[in-house]
């Protein structure tokens, strides 16, 4: 095991009910450890969010532990041996010490055992193979992670083919993480990436789409999709994907306009202006519906008008924030604030009141009310009823 190092083991120990869940989990004897994003974030001294656990103890004892210590525990993965525990109402999945036993590229067998260092040598990257005292934040490393760490380097554990005809996902996950913690890519796990690229066809799709929306959401994603790029990686999980440039001048105009980053703004930048697009890749993607509508009011040609809540009442505040950042139109740090904070009003009037006006009943209703609706929204949105009856008036010639 390499050299000494330490976290804060505060970062955990501070949190509601976690002496009780260590205290459970038999921590005091190293029977369980803290392992993973928390050690290596920790270390890092950036926010840590999910706080995992790898515990010599077998699923069941785990689950008969925590709720003898009057905590909840969730069967999340018996299979895989995590439970997930409830503590402080906050979720903390605690998996059994595992080894792999039989793998295809998506799916691993395993077998339980108390052998830490069999562990450690599963995982993907050195960085995420590291292990802490939960009490004291000493922290276990049996494979340079902490010294890649401070190289930022991301670098697979053991031979990176091995570790990618294990699970092809952790082509991308590669990627993913060398964007958030390397500076350059690993040479060798670059090259096994690009030479196993083939192998992303045999994932599901929303084990796909999840890692990608992850890079897009991560710090210039536009260096890590450029190598992705010209390595023929892209082209394999995006094929509609051209021009990472613009995807570029997006991240510069979310920097200047203080936007929050969005991967589905940021997946457009990489797509043509097309929204005939938007529903074979929603369906390859498996995105939600309204991540559908959105998408495809992004990629529909157009300029935003003068009034940006003229576009923002017919696609939404969220797609023309994107399309204000998309084009780079000086106009977005003044109105991403207000777009964020509008609630689209409702037209003042109905067709009801077109027709006491004198309009006969039918389709011509629903013409002329959206005339009017028209000169409301060029109006600027007036709230008055008495303005809006106005321009009905106008619409239909009568006083």
């Amino acid at each position: 095991m390499r050299g000494m190092a330490r976290v804060d083991p505060g970062i955990w120990r501070s949190r509601p009910q976690m002496s009780r869940l260590l205290s459970a989990l038999d921590a005091g004897s190293g029977a369980t450890r803290v392992v993973g994003g928390a050690v290596r974030d920790g270390l890092l001294g950036l926010p840590v969010a999910d706080i995992d656990f790898a515990t010599r103890l077998a699923p069941g004892a785990v689950i008969a532990a925590l709720e003898a210590a009057g905590l909840k525990a969730v069967p999340t993965g018996l299979s895989h041996g995590t439970v997930t525990a409830v503590a402080g109402g906050r979720g903390y999945e605690v998996t059994t010490l595992r080894e792999d036993v039989e793998t295809d590229g998506r799916r691993a067998r395993v077998a339980f055992t108390d052998d830490w260092r069999a562990d450690a040598a599963r995982r993907d990257f050195t960085i995420n193979a590291l292990y802490a005292d939960p009490l004291t934040g000493e922290v276990m490393d049996w494979f340079g992670g902490v010294d890649d760490l401070a190289a930022r380097v991301v670098r697979f554990i053991g031979d990176p083919l091995a570790r990618i005809a294990e699970d092809h996902l952790r082509i991308l996950r590669f990627f993913r993480f060398s964007g958030r913690y390397a500076d350059t890519l690993d040479p060798a796990g670059l090259a096994a990436c690009a030479a196993r690229a083939g192998d992303l066809l045999t994932l599901s799709r929303e084990r796909v789409r999840d890692e990608l929306l992850r890079i897009l959401a991560g710090p210039a994603p536009d260096r890590i999709l450029a190598v992705m790029r010209d390595h023929g990686i892209l082209a394999i999980i995006l094929p509609e994907a051209g021009d990472v440039e613009r995807l570029s001048r997006l991240l510069a105009a979310e920097a200047r306009a203080g936007a929050m980053p969005s991967p589905l703004r940021r997946l457009a930048a990489l797509l043509p202006e097309d929204p005939a697009l938007a529903p074979a890749l929603a369906g390859r993607l498996r995105l939600a519906n309204a991540e559908r509508a959105r998408l495809a009011a992004i990629l529909a040609p157009g300029t935003v008008p003068p009034d940006p809540r003229a576009l923002a009442f017919r696609i939404g505040a969220e797609a023309t924030i994107d399309r204000l950042l998309l084009t780079d139109d000086p106009r977005a740090a003044e109105w991403l604030p207000r777009l964020v904070a509008w609630h689209p009003p409702r037209l003042p009037v109905s067709g009801r009141d077109l027709i006491a006006m004198g309009l006969p009943p039918g389709p011509q209703v629903s013409r002329a009310l959206a005339e009017v609706e028209a000169r409301w929204i060029a109006a600027g949105f007036p709230p008055d009823r008495a303005e809006v009856l106005a321009l009905a008036r106008a619409v239909l010639g009568v006083r």
